[in-house]
């Protein structure tokens, strides 16, 4: 949520401010605006609510906003409602200081009240004009260099921020800090860039610097220092970002969430060979795991938000069928405010597609504190969960822009499952014959997702008789369950159709009241031992007068007799029915969306990366 693109250097900021904001459209905005500072003169600030386009309509001709250094940002509305006053770029009341900021200031009240008493004026309802006017403060009461004055302020506040900051005496310049919100900067030359994540400026410079929480940037025409908390200089490691600006380009395809819906098989592969070697063998060095620990896990934590939660709910199945270890899974939101006893032999698994997710990353950091060994599951190289975890498995889905997950899902359900079979092996509950098969099973997935997929005008069609839909429900049970989870958040959060998943057996202790004539119940049942309690569960609801739609494995076909439509995924390994029996339900999700005339990429009051509480 929120976007942050900054540039200094030899070129014209303003194209640059744009270009970048366009790319971290996906995160989710309101508002837009950027401010361009020409040498010595007042910086010019153009802001305006709603989409990029109508920033660029206001601003007309790039010619219309000149200089070499500047900041733009896109704004999702926290404190104060959607506007062009709320909106970023803010400024000190006399223009000395201007900045962005992404994240929550929590005690901006308490900080506004102070700077009343001093003189300041506030126009917006932000948290930002307050850390801004903050630090302008600061600066003239101590006459202190920028980077003292924005260490001072960030003492003060408590929140979590990425901030960029322009300063009328240092024309050409840029300042940063962070805490808790992410921030990367770029080198190219004489050019320098700020952005608070990579495809913002992935077409100018692949070398980028992560930032640490309570750190700060200095940024100017051909070089960049980094500073702690105390003001001292730090070193930062330049690291190459290996995938191509292309990859987060639509590529012909309507929008991006089907592009990377198309792009799963291909993304499961590449995070399957990650760590499969030769003669099927599991390789886990890179993780940082040894047999040794992994023999002395004596409980699995599992914490996660949204998708990664459902990621979570599918893999404890997986995990305790093959490794026999026992396994919670916790919303982050949640877990981070308990008292619970933790087991000190347990193994946490942090799962965040962003890594930068802010209650998982808390839930992270509370496990460490209390002496748990921690696994992240994430897909960026570099991000907070990556850097703060003990072990780290690296997804390999590429950029992922549409709101709604689907590859990093995807590649997420496969790394749990490929750590089973090797938690598995190695704690002896699985023979090298029967984890080599499980192997095979699981690099069969790519091949069997692509199958799928070209059968998705069937699935089109259907979605387009029930685009009118009042409500939905899923039903399944055991890892089928887990299915519908993830079924029904892609339905509601594109389509905006209220739908709920069930377990299929809670039906008859309330739920089955909702069920009215035309309701739309999908089953899910690719799990051989709960098939034919799920199907007279599916049953129930058709005498109620639901509509059936039933999904299965190609085996099941007495399910057309019971279902209405049916949609049929290739057979596998049935620890690993979800990998496939998602895919049907992600394409559902977004034809149904795309029938609605709706914005599937960016869905209304949603973000991409959830980056504060």
């Amino acid at each position: 949520m929120c976007g942050i693109v900054g540039y200094t250097g030899a070129g014209q900021a303003a194209p640059v401010l744009l270009d970048g904001l366009s790319k971290l459209e996906y995160r989710g905005y309101d508002s837009a605006g950027i401010a361009v500072r020409d040498g010595e003169a007042e910086p010019v600030i153009v802001k305006e609510k709603g989409r990029i386009a109508d920033l660029k309509k206001k601003i007309g001709s790039e010619d219309n906003v000149i200089g070499t250094c500047g900041i733009g940002h896109t704004r999702w509305a926290t404190h104060g409602a959607p506007s062009e006053t709320n909106a970023h770029p803010h400024h000190s009341d006399d223009n000395a200081v201007v900045g962005v900021h992404n994240g929550i200031i929590e005690n901006y009240e308490e900080i506004r009240a102070k700077l009343k008493k001093k003189g300041y004026e506030f126009y917006s309802q932000t948290d930002t004009e307050c850390i801004i006017k903050l630090v302008d403060y600061y600066y003239k009461k101590y006459q202190e260099t920028p980077i003292e004055a924005i260490a001072r302020a960030i003492l003060r506040v408590r929140g979590s921020y990425a901030l960029c900051l322009m300063f009328a005496d240092y024309p050409g310049e840029i300042f940063c800090a962070r805490n808790g919100s992410p921030m990367i900067i770029g080198m190219t030359g004489e050019d320098a860039f700020v952005a608070s994540d990579v495809p913002a400026i992935l077409n100018y410079t692949r070398h980028v610097y992560y930032i640490d929480n309570m750190e700060m940037a200095h940024l100017k025409k051909g070089g960049v220092e980094f500073f702690n908390i105390d003001g001292d200089r730090i070193e930062k490691e330049l690291v190459e970002i290996k995938w191509d600006a292309e990859a987060a380009e639509k590529g012909g395809y309507e929008h991006f969430m089907l592009k990377e819906i198309h792009e799963q098989p291909k993304a499961v592969e590449d995070t399957i060979h990650s760590v499969v070697k030769d003669g099927n063998r599991i390789d886990l060095s890179g993780v940082g795991l040894s047999e040794e620990e992994i023999k002395k896990i004596s409980q699995i934590y599992i914490v996660a938000c949204g998708s990664a939660y459902h990621v979570g709910v599918s893999s404890q199945y997986v995990l305790e069928d093959l490794a026999g270890i026992p396994v919670r899974v916790e919303l982050a939101s949640e877990f981070r405010y308990r008292s619970m006893p933790l087991l000190q032999d347990a193994l946490a698994i942090i799962i965040s597609q962003s890594g930068e997710t802010a209650d998982s990353l808390e839930a992270l950091r509370k496990m460490k504190a209390s002496g748990i060994k921690t696994l992240a599951i994430v897909n960026v190289v570099g991000s907070s969960i990556a850097r703060e975890a003990d072990h780290v498995f690296y997804t390999l889905a590429g950029p992922e822009i549409a709101v709604a997950t689907t590859k990093a899902y995807s590649t997420q359900l496969v790394a749990n499952d490929l750590l089973a079979i090797e938690f598995g092996r190695v704690r002896g509950l699985l023979t090298d014959e029967e984890a080599y098969r499980l192997v095979e099973e699981v690099k069969s997935i790519p091949e069997k997702i692509a199958t799928i997929l070209e059968d998705k005008n069937r699935i089109q069609w259907f979605a387009s008789k029930f685009a009118n839909a009042h409500d939905i429900f899923f039903i399944g049970r055991g890892i089928d369950y887990a299915t519908c989870m993830e079924g029904s958040l892609k339905c509601k959060e594109i389509s905006y159709i209220h739908s709920e998943a069930y377990a299929a057996g809670e039906l008859k202790h309330g739920t089955i009241s909702l069920v009215e004539e035309g309701t739309l119940v999908i089953g899910v049942c690719t799990q051989s031992e709960v098939f034919e309690k799920t199907v007279s569960n599916m049953v129930e609801t058709a005498s109620r007068g639901a509509y059936l739609m039933g999904l299965t494995t190609e085996d099941n076909y007495s399910l057309e007799d019971v279902a209405r439509f049916t949609v049929f995924v290739p057979k596998v390994d049935e620890h690993f029915s979800t990998s496939l029996a998602v895919v049907p339900l992600q394409l559902l999700g977004y034809y149904i969306s795309l029938a609605r005339g709706l914005d599937v990429d960016k869905p209304r009051n949603l973000a991409k990366s959830v980056t504060v509480e």
